[in-house]
């Protein structure tokens, strides 16, 4: 039998260097199974020649059937693949026929294939990402993910705010910024990064600190705010403003080798920061990734999933994390999901507050 298989070999990718085409190859190979196979059942037991192809029938039925399988189950998959694609090639066609006016080009409809394939997305949800502006505070370990998969998902308009530059210590983690960005603004940086990444979305870079002066315009611009600060100060300003506002906050933090996130929303029933976190720690108790250090992909994972968040909450897809904060403890590869309560005594979002009244 190995004889015959070394031969089968041989005419296979001997054809194949010769430029022989895949049809006529397997015309030969079938020519060779079958005189083998009328060799094995013609020829009497003992014979040489049978005995040099395999001695009986059975092992070459065997090898046949495993070979058929695979092929069955090659043919399954092909078949599969090519449904997928005609799908996703349908829906695609569909949600440009239902766009009036074209809102998509060709370019975006292939770029934004995959999202239109999924049926909790589609064409509708893809008009959202594209109609929506987002807003994301610090352009660091969490800002970075976020606005590269914001950006990739077809946000389009996105805002970024920091006043802080590239600086060498940042390149290990904040993945947005290049070498050759050390001293420049990290938001003219993330914005020339988001540029090249997609063309089809618009990036406004605010070189500037988030105050109370400037937040409350700023953030009625926008539909959804991410923070991905280290402050407690700006923690704090932007659940407020976003609270008083009814702007739903999608907001990250890290500490080592762990991350939380959670969208707080009470204008649609949830808490707020401010109910969860009533006072900032006292200094030293919660020190920032400079003093303590922080794993370089862990912003990735908690700053991507700050994205997946607003893409949640912009489509309506699925269930985002609102009244929950999810926990990510990377060290030893275990997540946790705590329930989160409003508090009727917040000064920001209770019973008293004109974000409640609102």
């Amino acid at each position: 039998m190995l004889t015959v298989l070394l031969l089968a070999a041989a005419l296979w990718w001997g054809g194949r260097w010769m430029g022989v085409g895949r049809g006529p190859r397997l015309a030969v190979l079938g020519v060779l199974v079958a005189f083998v196979a009328l060799a094995q059942l013609v020829l009497p037991e003992g014979h040489p020649f049978r005995e040099m192809t395999g001695g009986g029938p059975q092992a070459w039925a065997m090898l046949l059937g495993v070979v058929a399988v695979v092929l069955v189950y090659g043919l399954v998959i092909a078949r599969l693949r090519d449904r997928a694609v005609a799908r996703g090639a349908e829906a695609a066609a569909e949600a440009a026929e239902a766009a009036p006016a074209g809102p998509f080009s060709d370019a975006e409809l292939e770029r934004y294939s995959r999202h239109i394939m999924l049926r909790e997305l589609g064409g509708p949800g893809q008009r959202k990402l594209k109609d929506a502006k987002v807003l994301v505070i610090g352009a660091g370990g969490l800002g970075s993910p976020a606005l590269l998969y914001l950006g990739a998902a077809g946000v389009g308009t996105i805002g970024v705010i920091d006043d802080d530059v590239v600086d060498q210590s940042n390149l290990q983690r904040q993945v947005i910024h290049r070498d050759a960005a050390i001293g420049t603004a990290k938001v003219f940086s993330a914005e020339a990064t988001l540029n090249a990444l997609n063309p089809h979305v618009a990036v406004r870079p605010y070189n500037r600190r988030l105050t109370e002066e400037i937040a409350g315009d700023l953030f009625a611009d926008y539909d959804v705010i991410l923070d991905g600060t280290d402050g407690f100060d700006t923690r704090y300003l932007a659940n407020r403003v976003a609270a008083g506002l009814g702007k739903p906050l999608i907001s990250g933090a890290l500490s080592q080798w762990e991350g939380q996130i959670s969208v707080f929303d009470p204008a649609r029933g949830t808490p707020c920061y401010q109910c969860i976190f009533p006072e900032a720690p006292a200094p030293g108790l919660a020190p920032s990734c400079a003093e303590a250090g922080v794993l370089g992909p862990l912003p990735g994972v908690v700053g991507s999933m700050m994205a997946v968040e607003a893409v949640k909450v912009i489509t309506g897809a699925g269930a985002a994390l609102r009244g929950e904060l999810l926990i990510y403890d990377a060290l030893w590869g275990e997540t946790r999901k705590i329930v989160l309560k409003r508090r009727d005594d917040c000064p920001v979002c209770g019973l008293e507050s004109g974000a409640a009244r609102a």
